[in-house]
């Protein structure tokens, strides 16, 4: 037993009507995706009685992990025990009966049903008729809520007329009414007010009091300090460390977070940055992002980095015109322009490749050429209503040529390809526009890494060719590696602009995590 765990012991003794040490044990944990290993041997302990904050990058393992101690992945080796027993978690179903909640970043609640129908949702009790009990359903929830000094929330309220703070609450005592010894929760504080966080707090304190074992996910430091007794550090897929986050300062957790060398892999060229391409002022979305303001010159990667939820992709389609802005400027050229259409966008020479390839890139069920041309087919290549087919399909098939694009031939269906043979496809489909300012949100999200040095080999012509480029990513080592400056955003707000040379993987987190 190392120091960690006898100071933690004295801290938070197990609770006298357990006779376990860890109510959750996760040993040797692997788990991999098609070109990615996304967990390598992890392991993880969970006290009883205990709040244990998960620490690390974007892309690091923690929601993966987490996912299969909620059932919703297997994993491909590794044990889970749960209060000192072996267990095999086959779905999210058998763990929750198991006694292992999880409340999702991403709210999973029922719009179209109450507040107590979400909460008891298969457990609804029921009358002498076997039909649901509504007022007895009803009093359970404003018990519940009562335990955990929620207020201001209709037990029989549609969940659609509730904020985002209130559904958040809301799913907080849907997974306390399973009456769980594990509690997960993933970046619970994302999208709630201080007040709110505050509640949260002594909610997860009188948990814990009741020797409840949580796993606390954020990208916070401020939170780590405040309601966690240990933190785990995950870091490319691999287990780091576990401390007391008593014995250890913000700055030794950021080092151990992003502590790796760039690879070789980042084939970025030295370029003549011409004159501002774009620039944009106060550029604000109620409730998204506010006051962002930055410049782009020709042949510049700018890039953008920032944790989930700081508004990075929200920018993005204000730009392209997805989701237009509701104040700020926009200047190409010299000129200001309004864009409220991705049309408007790309005729003034934008292009935009989406963060998510599958839900808002590729057209699944047409093949390669359709998708490829599909943002040209209207304006370049038409006359008069007609399409000049056999020019269009030379270009793309030139175009798949160029990027290298593995397919049998360009009718095959985009939904066969791989990953990356997807993502080529969708720049050439960008490409085809022949954009001044190209936006490139994740271009390599769950890509392998030869498909990933390929496009950022490509990235770095694009920019000796004068193309202006937003590049946002998740990925430390790319931003660092491809971009000439970095844009950090927290919670909607920029919080500093870096020139490459003094650019790290320190700053910029400690930009991120204000």
């Amino acid at each position: 037993m190392n120091s960690a765990t006898s100071a933690l012991q004295m801290q938070n003794p197990v609770p006298s009507n357990v006779n376990y040490e860890y109510v959750l044990e996760v040993t040797n944990a692997r788990k991999e995706f098609p070109g990615v290993v996304a967990l390598d041997n992890v392991s993880l302990r969970i006290r009883p009685g205990t709040v244990h904050a998960l620490m690390g990058e974007n892309g690091a393992g923690k929601s993966t992990l987490m996912k299969i101690i909620a059932g919703i992945y297997q994993p491909d080796q590794g044990e889970i025990r749960l209060r000192g027993e072996a267990v095999k978690l086959d779905n999210p179903l058998t763990a929750q009966e198991a006694g292992i909640a999880m409340i999702h970043q991403e709210l999973l609640l029922m719009d179209h049903m109450t507040v107590a129908e979400n909460i008891w949702i298969r457990r609804e009790p029921k009358n002498a008729f076997g039909l649901v009990n509504h007022q007895a359903m009803s009093d359970m929830t404003q018990e519940l809520f009562e335990r955990l000094n929620i207020r201001n929330i209709d037990p029989e309220a549609p969940i659609s007329e509730l904020s985002v703070a209130n559904r958040q609450m809301v799913e907080i005592a849907k997974a306390v009414s399973f009456n769980s010894d594990v509690l997960i929760m993933d970046e619970p504080t994302s999208a709630i007010t201080e007040n709110e966080v505050e509640h949260l707090f002594e909610i997860i304190r009188e948990l814990r009091g009741r020797g409840i074992g949580i796993v606390y996910i954020t990208h916070k430091m401020n939170e780590l300090f405040e309601i966690a007794d240990e933190f785990s550090i995950f870091r490319d897929g691999c287990y780091i460390g576990t401390h007391l986050s008593s014995d250890v300062t913000r700055d030794d957790i950021i080092q151990m977070m992003v502590g790796r060398e760039l690879t070789q892999m980042f084939p970025k060229e030295e370029v003549d940055i011409g004159e501002t391409v774009i620039e944009v002022k106060n550029l604000t979305l109620n409730g998204v992002f506010e006051n962002v303001s930055f410049n782009v010159r020709a042949g510049e990667i700018f890039g953008i980095a920032g944790l989930v939820g700081s508004g990075r992709s929200n920018v993005a389609e204000a730009l392209f015109g997805v989701t237009p802005a509701d104040s700020g400027t926009i200047t190409l050229d010299g000129k200001q322009v309004r864009i409220s259409s991705p049309q408007e966008a790309i005729k003034l020479g934008m292009a935009f490749l989406t963060e998510d390839r599958k839900d808002t890139g590729c057209f699944l069920s047409l093949d390669i050429q359709e998708n490829i041309q599909i943002a040209v087919l209207q304006d370049k290549y038409s006359t008069a209503g007609f399409v000049n087919e056999k020019q269009l399909e030379c270009d793309s098939l030139a175009m798949s040529k160029v990027l290298r694009v593995k397919t049998p031939d360009m009718h095959e269906c985009i939904e066969n390809l791989s990953g990356g043979n997807q993502q080529k496809v969708l720049i050439a489909r960008w490409l085809m526009t022949h954009p001044k300012i190209l936006i490139l949100d994740e271009p390599t999200r769950g890509i392998d890494v030869g498909a990933k040095s390929e496009i950022h080999a490509l990235i770095s012509k694009l920019a000796h060719k004068g193309v202006a480029i937003i590049m946002i990513s998740s990925e430390m080592p790319e931003v660092l590696g491809m971009s000439d400056r970095v844009m950090v955003m927290h919670e909607g707000h920029v919080t500093g602009i870096l020139d490459r040379q003094e650019a790290s993987q320190v700053k910029i987190m400690e930009l991120a995590s204000q």
